[in-house]
């Protein structure tokens, strides 16, 4: 079964808010195997220029590809051009995510569950849940 998940590099999130991108930037993808192997991978060759990355939040699904789970995240949040950015040339699945956007979702969540909404704070790990909801949808 195919794994969809997210990974985060905090090297890569410095420079893109040094370049004016956003400091939320993450890789979303699709591992035949193991998230970790494939994150490992990305490590060795350097992907995007960086080779911290980690793996945020995974999910087993029926069938996936990373062609059409990019393009259903692409619907919400921007993907980030890798023609544009010579450092991370040919990074196919890094989305800068507005934080807003996962805010809603969250208060969205918490209305539906019945529950008092109370404010949150925005961490990684809920960017990463909010990225994968989006991509098995």
């Amino acid at each position: 079964m195919p794994v969809v998940f997210v990974a985060y590099s905090k090297a890569l999130a410095e420079w893109a808010g040094e370049v004016g991108l956003s400091k939320h930037v993450f890789k979303v993808g699709v591992a035949a195997g193991k998230a970790e192997e494939a994150v490992a991978a990305y490590n060795a060759e350097g992907f995007a220029g960086q080779t911290d990355w980690k793996v945020l939040k995974k999910e087993k699904v029926e069938a996936a590809d990373e062609a059409t789970t990019v393009e259903k995240i692409a619907r919400r949040e921007r993907e980030v051009d890798p023609t544009y950015y010579p450092k991370i040339r040919g990074a196919r699945g890094l989305f800068r995510v507005k934080i807003e956007n996962v805010e809603k979702a969250i208060y969205v969540q918490q209305t539906l569950d019945g529950g008092e909404l109370r404010d949150v704070k925005i961490k990684p790990a809920d960017i990463a849940v909010y990225l994968l909801r989006n991509a098995v949808a």
